[in-house]
């Protein structure tokens, strides 16, 4: 068993990556559905949330059959990080985490996300006022430094460990890397492998098949694994992962109607919580990931991502399994 604080996860938990414009609550009681064991929020700017944004705020919305789940926040100013947790706490999430890992260039420009892992000095500040500000369980996403000269995770580990910090969750890439290359999880491995550090530790980076995560879990010692890009349009990818530690031994891949399913619900709930124009809109974004590998698709495709009325694309959705009707993958 994997304790953070007193939430109790199973033994090598999976977890669901914070993804900006992603990871929202439609999407997230997908990946629960299909055996993500710890979730977060999309990250919420602590600025906004202080501004009273209506985005931000609408981030914190989390409901219980999510849980455990956590609210993740950035920002780079001590007193408005305090404040954003007192916000948070208000709304009983499982735990807070601070994002110091998102490499876009508008959060970095604001001194926030990986541009204050040049600053560790300033990470443990941010971390101990959000610590002091909240009883919840702090924990902490990052990656392995600023750039590959300043590659700073072990000091990283340590000193947020000292300061209550109850996981930490690393991302093998620097900033400077963005997405780009290969994670490099080796750094993980002696965080992980450090005598001093006793909290979970979790790696992120590329994890997009079963025999990758049971090769890492191997190879690198980790605490769990944290899963992003390969979940969108994917969220399968979970139970997959824990049937094939488990067994050795492949789910079988999940057929059209299986993906027809998971659209139409994710659909169904984005308008349920969004408001139906909304709704419709920002799931545009996730047709092509539901439907990736299927042949000849691009007249469904288009259709999905212009037509502006509920029951037209639940009757497209209907559609493609008639149309698909045993159509095997690759």
């Amino acid at each position: 068993m994997v304790k953070i604080g007193n939430i109790e996860l199973p033994d090598f938990p999976l977890l669901l990556a914070p993804m900006e414009d992603v990871s929202d609550p439609p999407f997230r009681r997908l990946c629960k559905q299909h055996g993500a064991d710890l979730m977060f929020s999309e990250f919420i700017s602590s600025e906004g949330l202080i501004r009273d944004a209506i985005k931000s705020r609408q981030k914190l919305d989390i409901f219980d059959y999510e849980r455990p789940v956590g609210i993740q926040i950035f920002g780079g100013d001590e007193e408005a990080m305090a404040m954003s947790a007192r916000i948070v706490d208000a709304v009983n999430p499982d735990l807070i985490d601070i994002n110091f890992g998102c490499p876009v260039k508008k959060v970095v420009c604001k001194g926030a996300g990986a541009a204050v892992l040049k600053d560790v000095d300033l990470m443990v500040r941010l971390t101990k006022a959000v610590i002091k500000s909240t009883s919840l369980p702090v924990t902490v996403k990052t990656r392995l430094g600023w750039d590959h000269d300043m590659i700073n995770i072990d000091e990283v580990a340590e000193r947020l460990q000292d300061i209550g910090v109850q996981a930490l969750s690393i991302h093998g890439r620097t900033r400077a890397q963005l997405y780009k290359g290969e994670a490099d999880w080796s750094h993980i491995a002696r965080v992980k492998n450090n005598p001093r550090i006793t909290i979970p530790i979790f790696g992120n980076g590329d994890v997009d098949s079963p025999e990758k995560a049971l090769e890492y879990k191997d190879k690198y010692g980790v605490d769990g694994i944290m899963i992003g890009r390969a979940a969108i349009g994917y969220p399968w990818i979970f139970d997959e992962v824990k049937h094939y530690m488990k067994t050795g031994e492949h789910l079988p891949k999940p057929s059209v109607s299986d993906r027809v399913e998971a659209a139409r619900n994710h659909l169904k709930w984005s308008m349920e919580w969004k408001g139906e124009r909304l709704g419709i809109v920002e799931m545009r974004r996730h047709y092509t990931n539901y439907f990736k590998g299927i042949a000849n698709f691009k007249e469904f495709r288009t259709k999905l991502v212009t037509l502006d009325f509920p029951e037209e694309l639940f009757g497209v959705l209907d559609e493609i399994i008639d149309s698909y009707s045993g159509y095997q993958f690759a």
